[in-house]
């Protein structure tokens, strides 16, 4: 990017922070807001700004603003209360998102045709993962029984990384069809073993990052400030080295992050803390804490920034690649994408679990497509390019993505307010722990 594409991106992040409580009433997200600016200043046919979809600092960008994100959402974590809570999470994630998969997939080989089954299992694969940061009106939202808010973004936090080695192997078949070199193959046995090594780095880099900070609180050995920067190295950190030695960087930050926030004293890390840093995270969020500000305000930063790459690259790509008489097909497959192929997983998936059809078919809606499914489509442009059945494939996620973004953002708020409260939702749900997903604002309060 150029100097004047950040001094650009700059001025939006001012303006979101100063207007984001007056735009969120109407409704208007951040990505939403991003992505339109995006689209319009630094469109190839008419921006005023430079963006270089091949230039590495945007796919590196990309990836480690989700692992950020990732990390943060987890830190939130409390694992001995997910213990009790995580029935209907691993039902939708060991049930419901292989069936996404599947459904986007054959989903995407009968309506597109000539994708081919790597193609199309990109796509289903890339589609399957959710962004709770786009339905954070619900999330947080007390209306909405906490199991609820728990389940949402415990999926969202680990169906990244479960379907990062799908996506991969996805490209090394879509490349291999096309005739693209560049895209590893990668095995299923290759696949779990990268699962693998990001749960045991994150398991461990998290831990020590959290003893080594209760240990200098303990000996007063650096300040509450100089904490924070700890925090932020580690959710950086454990992402590049998981990468570095073939791990799943997302498994890994997700991980790394429940480790972290269950290790982790909080009282002793902020007990020397200044009033201002207290105030400061009280204010956030009644569960963040002073060592989660400098890490979740780096989440939200980044985020902003990757949903103005997303418009200023990929929807232009979408735009050109797709014909006019293919735009009714990929508009076609955004909304079975977001309604029948994410609903129909979640109801098989829930079925039995006793929760009434009202919130099954809230947890079936709210399941946003962002962060990681922009990721995926970066990693297929750079691997795959965008000739031939790439371009197309692309440009369905990428449509999809925008399709989420507008219909998710501007029916969170509503959903939340008329969810009907019987005055005991959460109170049948008090050992759950509350959740505030990350990269999304929190300046209204």
């Amino acid at each position: 990017m150029t100097d004047s594409a950040v001094a650009v991106i700059c001025v939006l992040l001012l303006l979101w922070a100063v207007l984001s409580r007056v735009l969120t009433r109407h409704d208007v997200t951040g990505p939403l807001l991003f992505v339109l600016a995006g689209y319009l200043l630094a469109n190839p046919e008419w921006g005023v700004l430079a963006v270089d979809v091949d230039t590495s600092i945007v796919h590196i960008l990309a990836e480690l603003t989700l692992g950020l994100v990732l990390f943060t959402d987890a830190s939130r974590v409390d694992v001995g209360r997910l213990r009790r809570a995580i029935r209907l999470p691993a039902r939708l994630l060991l049930v419901g998102l292989p069936l996404t998969i599947a459904l986007g997939t054959l989903g995407a080989e009968v309506i597109f045709g000539e994708f081919g089954w790597g193609l199309a299992l990109f796509v289903g694969a890339a589609l399957a993962p959710t962004d709770a940061a786009l339905s954070v009106q619900v999330i947080d939202d007390d209306r909405i029984p906490r199991r609820l808010r728990l389940s949402l973004n415990v999926e969202s936090g680990l169906n990244d990384g479960i379907a990062t080695p799908v996506v991969t192997l996805a490209i090394a078949l879509g490349a291999t069809a096309l005739g693209v070199g560049g895209a590893e193959g990668i095995t299923l046995g290759q696949a779990g073993i990268e699962l693998a090594v990001g749960v045991a780095t994150g398991a461990v880099v998290g831990g020590i990052a959290a003893w080594a900070i209760n240990v200098s609180a303990l000996r007063d050995l650096s300040s509450p400030k100089t904490r924070q920067i700890a925090a932020l190295a580690t959710a950086v950190g454990v992402f590049a080295l998981a990468v570095t030695i073939d791990g799943n960087g997302f498994i890994a930050a997700f991980v790394a992050g429940m480790t972290f926030g269950h290790v982790l004293d909080r009282d002793r890390a902020e007990s020397s803390a200044d009033p201002s840093t207290q105030e400061l995270g009280r204010r956030r969020n009644e569960d963040s804490t002073v060592l989660e500000v400098l890490p979740e305000l780096g989440g939200e930063l980044l985020a902003l920034v990757v949903w103005f790459l997303f418009g200023a690259i990929l929807m232009p790509l979408a735009f050109h690649v797709v014909e006019a008489g293919d735009l009714a097909l990929m508009a076609g497959y955004a909304m079975l994408s977001l309604t029948m192929f994410r609903m129909i997983p979640v109801a098989v998936s829930l079925w039995g679990s006793g929760l009434p059809t009202r919130d099954v078919l809230i947890v079936g809606w709210f399941g946003p497509r962002g962060l990681a499914s922009v990721v995926f489509a970066l990693l297929g442009v750079e691997q795959l390019g965008t000739d031939g059945g790439a371009g197309p494939a692309v440009a369905a996620i990428a449509v999809t993505v925008l399709a989420s973004v507008v219909l998710h953002g501007a029916t969170a708020g509503p959903v939340a307010r008329r969810y009907p409260h019987d005055g005991g939702a959460d109170a049948s749900d008090a050992g759950h722990v509350r959740l505030r997903p990350s990269g999304v604002h929190r300046w209204r309060r």
